[in-house]
């Protein structure tokens, strides 16, 4: 036996799983469940937005049949923070979050050109590729020392450029740009990071790998070098010594040369033996003397 029972959908339910699906600079998309299985008519849902940077509320209304309901929240600023409460719109129970919405991103192209008592900040301007930054907002620089262990704020700029003086020998910095901080410095910027020693010599971190690519060059291209040097010295001694053999066989060759026949006398050794030894040297022949040839 069996029995088939229907609850009766009570309206003082808060809103279930209420979570954020995706968030960005200037949205956030929220989603919920309704506060019971298929609801049979459209539920008026109240959904207040609180910032709490600028400590002001807004209140969307929402109305849906679904069991699932999703929504976007819109008209955020960059580096916020927010409290979101969903509930019916008879101020039934409510379901809250928290949000933070992305930052501005952080400045390309941080570069150092290091002056006679100074240096000079340089970055590409933020709005190039941020149509929600405004260049009257302006930037921040911070600088972090290394051997002192501590943060100093420098001040702001309007421009794309920042002058920093007074830095000491031997002492490692850092030096932060990032979007000005509004309200408190609650909403900021993401920060472009760049590393500067007593040298002047500048890198950010996103030329790490760069720089070691650079360590090996230098290390690759001497040693490539003095092999090719080598090589184009013993190219040189074997010419030389070619050179050399090609002289002493033609002064040879010229000192075996008979005009008469017009080519050069080679003896083969085989017929040196112990006859010829014996045999008397022939110096010279008189013009009187008839010469026979066998």
């Amino acid at each position: 036996d069996y029995v088939v029972v229907k609850m009766i959908p009570d309206n003082r339910l808060p809103p279930r799983h209420l979570h954020s699906v995706r968030t960005g600079k200037t949205f956030a998309v929220i989603k919920w469940e309704s506060p019971y299985d298929s609801p049979d008519q459209d539920m008026l849902y109240a959904v207040a937005v609180k910032d709490l940077v600028r400590k002001t509320d807004k209140i969307y209304k929402v109305k849906s049949r679904n069991s699932t309901v999703e929504y976007t929240i819109k008209k955020l600023e960059p580096g916020g923070k927010y409290h979101v409460i969903v509930q019916l719109g008879n101020m039934s129970k409510e379901s809250s979050m928290k949000i933070n919405t992305v930052p501005l991103s952080a400045p390309d192209a941080l570069k150092i050109i290091t002056e006679n008592d100074h240096i000079l900040l340089f970055w590409k301007s933020l709005a190039l590729k941020e149509s929600n930054f405004n260049e009257s907002r302006g930037y921040e620089i911070h600088m972090f020392d290394s051997l002192m262990n501590i943060t100093a704020y420098l001040g702001n700029t309007t421009d794309n450029f920042f002058k920093v003086s007074n830095l000491k020998i031997g002492h490692n910095y850092s030096f932060s740009v990032q979007a000005r901080c509004l309200y408190g410095g609650q909403m900021c910027g993401e920060p472009a990071t760049l590393l500067y020693d007593e040298l002047g010599m500048g890198t950010d971190s996103s030329a790490a790998k760069s720089g070691r690519g650079t360590d090996v060059a230098a290390i690759v291209v001497p040693v490539l070098f003095l092999l090719l040097v080598t090589l184009g010295i013993g190219f040189v001694v074997l010419y030389m010594r070619h050179r050399r053999l090609q002289n002493s066989f033609t002064a040879f060759a010229n000192s075996h040369y008979s005009s008469r026949l017009g080519s050069a006398i080679f003896s083969s050794g085989d017929d040196l033996g112990d006859e010829d030894d014996e045999a008397p040297m022939i110096t010279g022949f008189s013009d009187d003397v008839p010469m026979v040839i066998a």
